[in-house]
């Protein structure tokens, strides 16, 4: 069941299935936001946005717009 970043809870994990390239920052998929890649929620914000995720063992903080953005299957 795909659903997104966004939707996650923290500390649940998924793998990237699907990106919108052209919405997404080209910086965020230099860092490895990519189809196959696992990620985990690490930290909501208090008011949700930012979220602070882990992706390729890097820690980034990424906007609920963009998380909702970046589809994945919940591992």
């Amino acid at each position: 069941m795909s659903t997104s970043i966004a939707s996650l809870r923290v500390g649940e994990k998924g793998i990237i299935e699907e990106i919108s390239f052209d919405s997404i920052p080209l910086a965020l998929l230099e860092m490895g936001c990519l189809p196959g890649v696992r990620v985990e929620l690490i930290q909501k914000a208090p008011l949700k946005d930012p979220l602070y995720i882990r992706v390729n063992g890097s820690h980034l903080a990424i906007r609920i717009e963009t998380a909702s953005q970046i589809l994945i299957t919940k591992v």
